[in-house]
């Protein structure tokens, strides 16, 4: 199982690689936008869509990293319950970004056609 924690780890600086390049790249095609389109708040949108966009996805791979890592030590009753809570938070924290990016909740994602 010695191969495993090194995969941990990659999909955990996969995370924030995928977070911190997405954030550049967001941050420069909002100010080429903004200075190109000067219609700065459908500009602040987009960049804001596409950020979240980012940190979403680099979340989906540090979940992934924690729960490989947790799978690698001894389960126990404090590892379990860490790692619930870091999933817990970063679900809420995900939920979060699709309901600001979308502009509805998930669940409600049927709904917005028809309103």
């Amino acid at each position: 199982m010695a191969w495993v924690e090194p995969i941990a780890r990659v999909l955990e600086g996969a995370g924030v690689m995928i977070m911190v390049i997405g954030a550049i790249i967001s941050t420069g095609v909002f100010a080429v936008a903004a200075l190109r389109d000067r219609q700065f708040e459908q500009v602040y949108t987009r960049y804001r869509a596409n950020l979240g966009r980012a940190i979403l996805l680099g979340l989906e791979f540090l979940i992934a990293g924690d729960i490989i890592a947790t799978i690698l030590v001894e389960p126990t009753l404090q590892s379990v319950g860490s790692l619930g809570l870091i999933v817990l938070i970063r679900t809420f924290l995900s939920f979060s970004l699709e309901a600001e990016i979308e502009g509805h909740l998930p669940w409600r994602r049927h709904e917005k056609g028809t309103s």
